[in-house]
């Protein structure tokens, strides 16, 4: 029996699962799995259509959002915003 590795990105196929995986990594993840999570996201729409709208070059976005890059805080955005996302802050409950 062959397996093939298991891809994430193969399963962010539509905004509300992009929000939902995003929205988890944020509550339960570290900066690292962050900036991960959002390669995985960009890498599911389109590593070349997100370098498009950035600004930025694919092997750039690579590198920026790989496991141990510690991208800026602009980088981030950039990419938030060109994967149809948006950080809103609510306050915690206790």
């Amino acid at each position: 029996m062959e397996t093939s590795k298991f891809d994430i990105a193969d399963y962010l196929d539509s905004k509300e699962m992009i929000a939902e995986y995003l929205n988890s990594v944020l509550e339960e993840g570290d900066n690292d799995d962050v900036v991960v999570a959002l390669g995985h996201i960009a890498k599911a729409i389109g590593m070349s259509k997100i370098a498009e709208e950035t600004g930025m070059s694919r092997p750039s976005l690579y590198k920026a959002l790989s496991t141990g890059s510690k991208p800026q805080f602009e980088t981030i955005l950039k990419v938030l915003k060109a994967v149809g996302g948006q950080i809103k802050i609510n306050p915690i409950s206790t």
